[in-house]
């Protein structure tokens, strides 16, 4: 064996440590199947139960697992190859084991981090829960950050990097940083006071009369916050701004407003009383008006060319569409009321009184000519 891989120029197939090489691919491989089953077993128990830390569990700790089964068998082959061969070229296997095995205990977390977030907002939406998804999504971010400045923190001091020293000098340039990303920064904190204050969250409608701004929220990221408008076109709105501006959150009204004033016509004065009267009568026995707020039916002023009333009154629909189609109903009730106590709505009108001049004569002809 050894002459043949003399005469073939693969010197290498009769080193000794070849089989101890193969041996540990050998359990590697096998070591990573019985991982794959296992962790198959267990993901099939696991959906049986209502909790989310375990599903989540299972399916974030998969492929990290196998990376580091492989880069724990491959390290410990290079080093069985260092040891028969002494070539100082494998000198780097320790480090850059450690250092993929400290990034693939990261890229678990990670994935757990996600696939928690996920699952939970997936089985509050199938259990009909309620979940503010903005928390959800601002503790995952948070969270995935951390891991990742940990991460490097822990590479940079596996690779022999001081890291007090990065600190001290991260500290230093986060002065200069500081003045040249001033926006940037002041996005971010804008960002982290609208996950904290939650003065809106992803899907309801806000708006802010001072910018122009409406529409319906669709993401809430660390530097801007994307609202849709109502004709469909994506606003981008540096997440600074909400600092400094009134923004109001009409998705969180507990009634809508009807607020109308109708005129009847002067010569109904004596009809006003009952038509008060019976309006509020009909909203009090509406069944879409809410009777627990504010509810005003009166007469209000004299106007130009008509008595008016107002009406005041809340509906327990918050519903846009649901909304119109109570305000019509009530404003066809009143036209109803007004017509059968034998009314009328007014329209502007103009009545003009001429007086004679003291003396002058008026000359009518019979004929009309």
């Amino acid at each position: 064996m050894n002459d043949l891989a003399q005469q073939l120029s693969l010197s290498f197939l009769a080193a000794s440590w070849l089989p101890q090489v193969l041996a540990v691919v050998v359990v590697v491989v096998v070591v990573n199947l019985s991982v794959y089953y296992l962790l198959r077993r267990i993901e099939k128990l696991a959906a049986r139960t209502a909790a989310v830390w375990d599903d989540a569990l299972i399916k974030a700790v998969r492929k990290p697992l196998t990376l580091i089964v492989w880069v724990t068998g491959v390290a410990f082959a290079f080093q069985i190859v260092h040891e028969h061969s002494g070539a100082p070229l494998f000198g780097f296997v320790v480090p850059t084991r450690d250092t993929l095995i400290i990034a693939a205990l990261a890229w678990f977390l990670l994935r757990l981090i996600g696939q928690t977030s996920r699952t939970y907002l997936a089985r509050s939406v199938a259990t009909g829960d309620a979940v503010d998804r903005t928390t959800v999504d601002a503790i995952s971010k948070l969270g995935r950050f951390s891991v990742i400045i940990v991460a490097a923190l822990v590479v940079l001091q596996t690779l022999g990097f001081s890291v007090s020293g990065v600190l001290a000098f991260g500290g230093i340039g986060g002065i200069a940083v500081g003045f040249a990303a001033k926006d940037m920064l002041a996005n971010f904190f804008g960002g982290l006071t609208i996950y904290l204050d939650r003065p809106f969250a992803v899907g309801e409608w806000i708006r802010s009369p001072e910018k122009q701004i409406e529409g319906t929220v669709e993401h809430i990221g660390w530097r801007h916050t994307r609202v849709r408008a109502f004709n469909k076109n994506p606003i981008y709105v540096p997440n600074a701004l909400f600092t400094t501006i009134v923004v109001e959150n009409p998705s969180r009204m507990t009634n809508r407003r009807i607020k109308e004033t109708i005129g009847i016509r002067y010569a109904d004065l004596d009809k006003m009383t009952a038509i008060v009267a019976d309006v509020k009568a009909m909203l009090q026995a509406h069944p879409e008006i809410d009777t627990g707020a504010t509810l005003i039916v009166n007469f209000n002023q004299f106007a130009a060319s008509s008595l008016d009333f107002f009406i005041y009154t809340f509906t327990k629909t918050v519903e846009w569409v649901q909304y119109h189609e109570v305000k019509q109903d009530v404003l066809l009730k009143t036209a109803a009321i007004i017509q059968a106590r034998g009314a009328e709505i007014a329209f502007p009108t103009r009545t003009l009184h001429i007086e004679s001049a003291p003396g002058e004569a008026h000359l009518v002809d019979p004929q009309g000519t």
